[in-house]
């Protein structure tokens, strides 16, 4: 029998805007996510400051979902 408190997964796509610096001085570009509080990123060129975004961003979301999975395992105490 299933146990219906369970969890059920469900993918979802979103969408995050980042805002893009170019850094005439040092060269190429920095970036950050603001709706990702400390996800920051640089870069050479624009390819490479996408690609840099998604690998942080995908950071910052795998970080923050595993804080969230500890802080819920402190809250249901010792199983």
């Amino acid at each position: 029998m299933k146990d219906e408190a369970a969890p059920i997964p469900v993918q979802f796509t979103i969408t995050l805007t980042a805002l893009v610096y170019p850094e005439p001085e040092a060269g190429g570009y920095s970036a950050e996510v603001p709706a990702l509080a400390g996800c920051y990123t640089q870069g050479e060129t624009l390819d490479e400051i996408r690609a840099n975004l998604r690998e942080a961003a995908l950071g910052w979301l795998s970080a923050a979902h595993g804080d969230a999975m500890e802080r819920h395992a402190a809250l249901e105490g010792p199983g």
